[in-house]
């Protein structure tokens, strides 16, 4: 039985964006000012992190400053660290997600120290303030293969024993299938059957949407999506853009399950996106429209 609702976070300003070449702060502002009018209630809106870096991200203060705040709409940041963290709570965000990688190589990659390091400093981070923690490469690792679904889980133990009451698990770049899906989710679910949950997933082998559908099929109700099918990982090679966001939601609503979001709006954002990235975005809904539009 799927269920009556889905939640849909949207990713595009942050994992979008940061991928892309450096967009003008005005733009940003102008992209996240209009998914805020999509119904849309989550925007992950920027990611605090040092600016050599990203650079893409430089100016997460500026956006957050300039940005029109829609009533019931969740903005939230992503940190790397502790540092990152004060500095987004220092900026106003009261929502924060973390990240570290199930793979140890691209943790050093990403962050510059191995998974059990930053695993101490989330500690030290949850100690402070609740935080969703974000798993990347649950699925699979660029640099080393396969991830061991039980590595997953004991990451998981872990941080939830340091005090996370929320978690969420990255296909940073695409290796997910549903057979892995459910192994993820079969081994979190053993230990913690109660967790809020929430999957990410990229489309780089076609494989995002199965994904989503096999989620739903064990209760996950929380994803990522990005407008346009934005985003990528600078540190994965390959990784090409997240689900779109208007592909999910057209999915969903033919099955029946409410998102809030406007599919109409969010697919004129998708095209307000592809302007200011200038290039052409790998969304179908996009290209052709949702399945119930006429041509006339």
């Amino acid at each position: 039985m799927w269920p009556a609702s889905v939640s849909i976070r949207e990713v595009g300003p942050r994992d979008g964006l940061q991928n892309e070449a450096p967009v003008p702060t005005a733009d940003k502002v102008r992209l996240i000012n209009a998914l805020g009018q999509t119904g849309v209630k989550r925007i992950e809106a920027v990611s605090f992190v040092h600016p050599k870096a990203i650079p893409q991200m430089a100016d997460a203060d500026e956006v957050w400053a300039s940005i029109t705040k829609v009533p019931g709409v969740h903005y939230s940041a992503l940190v790397p660290n502790l540092k990152g963290t004060q500095r987004a709570l220092d900026a106003g965000f009261t929502e924060i997600e973390v990240v570290v990688s199930a793979s140890d190589t691209h943790n050093r990659r990403n962050i510059n120290r191995s998974t059990e390091e930053s695993l101490g400093e989330i500690s030290s981070i949850l100690a402070k303030t609740p935080v969703e923690v974000i798993i990347a490469t649950s699925f699979g690792c660029p640099y080393e293969g396969d991830v061991d679904p039980a590595r997953v889980a004991g990451i998981v133990d872990r941080v939830v024993a340091d005090g996370a009451q929320r978690v969420a698990f990255g296909d940073t770049t695409g290796m997910a299938t549903p057979v892995r899906v459910r192994k993820v989710i079969e081994a979190v679910r053993a230990n913690h059957p109660d967790l809020p949950l929430l999957l990410h997933f990229h489309n780089t082998r076609g494989t995002a949407l199965a994904n989503v559908l096999t989620a739903l099929d064990l209760g996950i109700t929380e994803f990522d999506a990005s407008v346009g099918g934005l985003g990528g990982c600078p540190y994965a090679p390959g990784a090409t853009g997240n689900v779109a966001t208007e592909e999910v939601v057209h999915m969903l609503h033919d099955m029946g399950i409410d998102t809030g979001i406007d599919l109409e709006k969010m697919i004129e954002v998708a095209a307000m996106a592809e302007k200011i990235v200038g290039r052409e975005l790998p969304s179908g809904v996009l290209r052709a429209g949702p399945r119930s539009r006429i041509i006339t």
